[in-house]
């Protein structure tokens, strides 16, 4: 068994499940990887494989996809102005785990990241960094990890750009993770991207 970092109590792992996927076609979160697992599923079971504690955010009219995280059995919670952008989703699921002591802010349409790796970020906020983020060959990915102590900063966050204005902000304090995970810089967008 691999030796994989403790995920600290409190810290719980937000699935930012509520975007179009124009650009794929058909509704990416729920297309099947190789192993018949949706997109999005994978992306929620690696963060419940490392943190225990784990809400999607989705769209309230995507059935498919809650119907996905039923069978899984995958809380989520339904972002009703999920139209207006990533920060909307973003700001419903804080709202809806407010009681933690920080959260790490996964992707759905990012499926291929180890569960260690996730536990490692966890492991940084637990640890005392403001920030946490993956890094691979010097390059930032994803997840990203906030202590509770940015919660008025997130939820103040606008339009479609996630937390990147908060990680900007706080640039100084980011503490980086260093990891050989290629799945930190791996997202979907097209069907090619699909890989086994």
């Amino acid at each position: 068994m691999e030796d994989r970092p403790k995920s600290p109590p409190g810290i719980v792992g937000i699935l930012l499940a509520a975007g179009q996927g124009s650009r794929f076609g058909s509704n990416k979160l729920c297309h099947p990887l190789p192993d018949g697992t949706p997109v999005a599923v994978r992306s929620a079971t690696n963060l419940r494989g490392a943190l225990g504690a784990v809400l999607a955010v989705v769209r309230p009219e995507d059935s498919l996809l809650r119907g996905h995280f039923d069978a899984a059995g995958l809380p989520y919670v339904l972002c009703p102005d999920a139209e207006q952008g990533m920060a909307a989703t973003l700001a419903c699921g804080i709202r809806a785990t407010a009681c933690t002591a920080g959260w790490v802010i996964a992707l759905g349409d990012m499926p291929y990241i180890r569960p260690e790796t996730i536990a490692a970020v966890a492991a940084a906020i637990g640890g005392g960094a403001l920030l946490a983020a993956p890094f691979v060959d010097g390059e930032r990915g994803h997840p990203v990890g906030f202590a509770v102590s940015l919660k008025d900063e997130l939820l103040a966050l606008q339009g479609d750009e996630g937390a990147r204005r908060v990680i900007v902000a706080h640039k100084e304090q980011l503490r980086r993770v260093h990891c050989d995970d290629p799945g930190v810089l791996a997202d979907i967008d097209v069907p090619g991207d699909v890989r086994a």
